[in-house]
């Protein structure tokens, strides 16, 4: 992946793509805040969100062995990966293990983030995806681009020519006279995925929570398809981070109240699944978990930086985010877009490549991120903090003209009688070169700003002038 600016240009020269996300998110927004209204103690709510989610962090090696014991006892198995390599290895294993070639699976950023599907697709193991947008996205041989709604770039007539064009390909094809009205594109997707269901052996999953003293795993989701996952397969094997835990089934109870509304716009999710263990007679009777690292243990010594860590995948951040909104989710060259990709893969993946380092400057530091995270991630401090990082491990590398007009600003703001003659200068200039209120273009390496948008024009008087004018210089 190239880095964020070059994606991002890219990406905001396709104006299908902006009007796809403008109806989308703004759609979500209004959804979101009229169900928040309706509560009296949401801030509460989301104060309560983070002081467990930060408990938890603080003693997260305390209610992972509670939970492994719990599972366990359950009649479950815990394995342990440090890695996407090591994680892959395990699952792929535990396939091979049934002799099946085949895995259903739950919508999972987890396997998504180790890249699972290709790794037992070189094992010669097909995954189906069984959410709606995951499996528009899969068909169209594509890759997520929200956190919430996957397919969030495409619209309804492009799913339409996807499924008329790829169902065929892997198992019932799409109806020959499918048209875009969203009940038909829904009945097409329920037939072709039906006959998956009913001869699945294996489901793959993730989890939106997991819980320490019950060995218990949650997935919430609004389709039915989860729920189909979970309870048809003989065998069931959940890939979950090891941040998803949450210390009692008590805390659910604040989780369950903060995910929907901020998700979806709901009050409660039309699908909540639940399992504990295996029971006779009733869903998988083999059960795995597959604990998930990947550079978690990372970002957890970083005291600022581990509060990305309380990230419930709600998704608010990236529907009021300006920037996610006008360059979509595939800039980011992740599979956690938006403002909270921004902050979680640098750490998770480190700040190496291009595109990780300059994750931490997509964005415009406006705020609306952290004003409707459930749980209170402060976003902005944690862009500027990883900006920081990036400095700081990449300084044989600095901007060399960045520096020196830094060195110059420096000059000219150390002495008040260099800044009067500066701005008496950037004044005089508004007659040659920003006589329509703006500057369409600037010299390198301020081009950088320009390439993209117009710079306002020095204003016509500095306060410092106007105050000696106005008020002779007396406070």
């Amino acid at each position: 992946m190239p880095s964020f600016p070059t994606a991002a240009k890219r990406e905001l020269a396709d104006s299908q793509l902006r009007h796809n996300l403008a109806n989308a998110t703004a759609t979500i927004r209004r959804k979101r805040a009229g169900v928040v209204d309706e509560l009296d103690d949401w801030a509460q709510l989301r104060e309560a969100g983070a002081a467990l989610k930060a408990h938890t962090l603080s003693n997260l090696d305390t209610y992972l062995e509670q939970f492994e014991t719990a599972v366990t006892e359950a009649g479950g198995t815990v394995h342990w990966a440090r890695d996407a390599a090591e994680a892959n290895r395990i699952v792929t294993d535990l396939v091979r293990a049934t002799g099946e070639r085949e895995v259903v699976k739950v919508k999972s950023m987890a396997t998504q983030e180790i890249e699972l599907n290709e790794a037992l697709a070189e094992a010669g193991i097909d995954a189906w995806e069984t959410d709606l947008a995951e499996l528009i996205v899969q068909l169209g041989h594509d890759a997520p681009s929200h956190i919430l709604v996957p397919a969030i770039h495409r619209n309804r007539a492009e799913i339409r020519e996807i499924f008329r064009r790829e169902m065929g390909k892997v198992g019932a094809p799409a109806p020959e006279d499918l048209t875009d009205d969203p009940a038909r594109l829904a009945e097409a997707a329920r037939q072709h995925l039906r006959e998956k269901f009913l001869r699945a052996k294996v489901a793959v999953s993730g989890a939106n929570f997991a819980v320490a003293d019950s060995g218990t795993l949650v997935v919430v989701e609004s389709e039915g398809n989860g729920r189909m996952c979970l309870t048809l397969p003989e065998t069931l094997i959940s890939v979950v981070g090891i941040e998803k835990i949450v210390p009692s089934w008590q805390d659910l109870e604040v989780f369950l109240q903060l995910l929907p509304r901020s998700s979806t716009g709901e009050r409660m999710n039309p699908y909540t699944s639940t399992w504990t263990g295996v029971a006779a007679g009733d869903g998988p009777q083999e059960f795995h978990v597959v604990l998930l690292d990947n550079g978690r243990t990372n970002a957890l010594a970083d005291e600022v930086g581990r509060q990305a860590l309380r990230c419930i995948r709600c998704s608010a951040c990236l529907n009021v985010c300006p920037v996610y909104e006008r360059t979509g989710g595939h800039a980011y060259g992740s599979v956690y877009p938006g403002p909270i990709g921004a902050v979680l893969t640098p750490q998770l993946r480190g700040t190496q490549s291009d595109v990780d380092k300059s994750l931490p400057y997509a964005s415009s530091l406006c705020g609306a991120c952290y004003d409707v995270c459930p749980v209170a991630i402060d976003i902005p401090d944690l862009l500027v903090h990883l900006r920081t990082r990036v400095v700081e491990e990449h300084s044989g590398a600095r901007d060399k003209p960045m520096d020196a007009l830094m060195g110059v600003a420096s000059w000219v703001l150390g002495d008040a009688k260099r800044l009067a003659v500066a701005q008496k200068l950037a004044s005089w200039s508004r007659k040659v070169i920003g006589r329509r209120g703006t500057i369409g273009r600037l010299p390198a390496p301020l081009s950088r700003w320009t390439d993209a948008r117009d710079a306002p024009a020095p204003a016509q008087e500095s306060f410092r002038s106007w105050w000696e004018r106005t008020r002779g210089g007396k406070s």
